[in-house]
């Protein structure tokens, strides 16, 4: 499997309503993207047609030792996300992401809300594989 963000990646399909959830410092659209997935600090979870925001407090990940991954994974899809955009994914998260039928983006900086902005514009691509090592982060 390649961790290195070599997978191949494939251009999001817009005009289409879905919950997203995006990695975040804090808990507004003005927030850096947090390059952790499950070490974040939060989850805006955000629907793009109306534009609603849910933020998930993520703090329980931070100390955790093992799993975080796995654990946030788990989070966002009993939220009913259908897309994870992160700065970074690794391979445990990305796997219960993928069984879940959640699509990832990753490589991403900026704002929250620039980020959501370029997910509707179709500037944002999916990608195939995890691009990070176990335990990153």
């Amino acid at each position: 499997m390649d961790c290195k963000g070599g997978g191949v990646r494939r251009p999001l399909v817009g005009g289409v309503t879905m919950k997203i959830a995006i990695t975040s410092t804090g808990r507004t659209l003005e927030s850096e993207i947090d390059q952790r997935f499950g070490r974040a600090n939060f989850f805006l979870v955000i629907d793009t047609d109306t534009e609603d925001v849910q933020v998930i407090d993520n703090h329980q990940n931070l100390n955790v030792d093992h799993w975080t991954g796995i654990q946030a994974a788990e989070t966002v899809v009993n939220k009913g996300v259908e897309v994870v955009i992160a700065g970074h994914c690794g391979p445990n998260a990305f796997m219960v992401l993928k069984e879940a039928a959640v699509k990832v983006v990753v490589g991403i900086q900026g704002t929250v809300g620039q980020v959501v902005e370029k997910f509707k514009k179709e500037q944002l691509e999916f990608t195939q594989s995890p691009d990070v090592p176990d335990h990153w982060g």
